[in-house]
């Protein structure tokens, strides 16, 4: 699979309007906001189908409460707010109120990571998989693309429990044939065949993962690479059959190393296959407002960096 960086779309975009679609086919479907529609694109429900359009203000806690009663009573309501609101602000509802009594509620944490356009450290969301993916009965997902966003959105539309979805805010590349592309909670994809290491990777870092796999591979180096939309639950199998065939993984993901993809790969492999397992990510310290470009620079996370970050662990491994 080639990566197509001129063929982009918005996450939040894709996610607006499959919800929309669900709104409309599905009386029970609501949206709550945190009055923050203009960038996570709520706004479109709230200008086509004002109905189904709960504005909730700057109260993320009280926004799980209200979600959580409508779903005791039978609507599905699908919160929206940043990743980095809606998993701090609100950890203490969204645990009690939703998790622990296994709630139809649906949670997107928009604005994810570190490109969350220039807001600065306190906007990022780059804590969210980690807390998520410690509540019990809860679903988390990280897609990688547009088409991937709606497929797991229509997935988590049936399905009966809490789920948690992170979006970015910028269009991404598109890797996925809207035709062909299944989402099945739990599987991960494999997107690059590799013998030399393997990337496992998550949401944004997966089409960075794919490009950084192409520029090793003008180095003569064979680098395979996983993507999981499923953090929770994760595919074991395929992390344990990756790292049985390459012996190296190298975890990416726009999230803190700690507690994300990178612990959750590592607990697997420590458990049944332990093999070397590099976590790229972004490392304990606070990020800043700057371009994209500059963000993913400084934490490494841009394919130029992550060629280099590869090619030592291979060495390491052949050393």
């Amino acid at each position: 699979m080639s990566v197509k960086l001129d063929e982009k779309i918005g996450m939040r975009d894709a996610f607006a309007e499959t919800l929309l679609s669900l709104s409309q086919v599905d009386p029970k479907v609501y949206a709550l906001d945190g009055d923050l529609g203009n960038s996570t694109k709520l706004n479109v429900i709230a200008d086509k189908n004002p109905d189904k359009f709960l504005q909730m203000g700057i109260a993320e806690q009280n926004m799980m409460g209200v979600a959580a009663g409508m779903a005791t009573a039978g609507f599905q309501p699908w919160t929206c707010s940043f990743a980095a609101f809606i998993c701090k602000r609100s950890i203490d509802q969204i645990a009690v109120t939703v998790a622990q009594p296994n709630l139809n509620v649906k949670m997107i944490g928009s604005y994810s990571g570190l490109l969350t356009g220039l807001t600065g450290k306190t906007h990022q969301g780059l804590e969210d998989l980690a807390i998520m993916r410690t509540l019990v009965h809860m679903v988390v997902l990280a897609p990688a693309d547009a088409v991937e966003v709606k497929h797991a959105m229509k997935f988590a539309h049936q399905y009966k429990g809490p789920v948690y979805i992170r979006l970015a805010r910028d269009p991404m590349p598109v890797l996925f044939d809207d035709s062909t592309y299944e989402f099945k909670l739990g599987q991960s994809v494999r997107v690059r065949e590799g013998k030399d290491a393997t990337i496992i990777s998550t949401g944004t870092q997966t089409g960075r993962s794919l490009e950084t796999a192409e520029k090793l591979e003008k180095e003569g180096l064979n680098v395979g690479v996983l993507h999981l939309p499923s953090i929770k639950p994760i595919d074991e199998e395929a992390i344990l059959k990756a790292a049985r065939e390459t012996g190296l993984l190298i975890t990416s993901e726009e999230h803190s190393i700690y507690g994300g993809l990178g612990s959750a790969v590592t607990e697997v492999v420590s458990e049944h296959h332990p093999v070397p397992v590099k976590r790229m990510g972004v490392e304990d310290r606070n990020s800043e407002s700057a371009a994209n470009d500059a963000l993913l620079k400084k934490h490494k996370l841009d394919p130029d960096s992550m060629v280099e970050t590869v090619k030592e662990f291979i060495a390491r491994k052949r050393g």
